[in-house]
């Protein structure tokens, strides 16, 4: 399985329109070679250099249709359902490390999942790995780097 953007190339740098400098839209993704077997996609955003000293969540999105081959700029696949992040919101909150830092990465994780996931809207990025547990049966990822001057 393979997640790419033709936004940004493998990590190089994400335009300001899909951070908190811009429009804070997730940028268009692209999805191949999903195992047959994937009931679900699930894909987490995250920011491993955050200043706070833990990971910090820009995106949860699950219930990905298996047969999603892209996703829109910020569009959320029918069926989809987005999870809180660590700005305290629902929905994708785009890379904003403090300004003067070297570029953080940025990386998008996707996973097939072999299950339809119970969680709601607004899950914790906990419950959502919680609940792929032991249904995980491909992963990919892909990495963006930005930073603030």
């Amino acid at each position: 399985m393979r997640i790419i953007s033709d936004i940004f190339q493998e990590k190089e740098i994400i335009p300001s329109r899909y951070t908190c400098d811009g429009g804070n839209i997730h940028p268009r993704l692209f999805i191949e070679e999903i195992s047959s077997q994937a009931k679900s996609l699930a894909l987490i955003v995250d920011d491993p250099d955050a200043t706070s000293g833990k990971t910090f969540t820009h995106w949860t999105i699950w219930n990905i249709l298996p047969g999603t081959n892209q996703i829109e700029d910020g569009r959320v696949p029918p069926e989809a359902i987005e999870g809180m992040t660590d700005f305290g919101s629902i929905g994708y909150g785009g890379p904003c490390p403090p300004k003067g830092n070297p570029s953080h990465r940025y990386i998008f994780k996707l996973f097939a999942l072999n299950k339809i996931l119970e969680l709601p809207a607004g899950a914790s990025r906990n419950q959502l790995e919680k609940e792929m547990a032991g249904y995980i049966i491909d992963k990919a990822e892909y990495v963006g780097l930005y930073g603030r001057k």
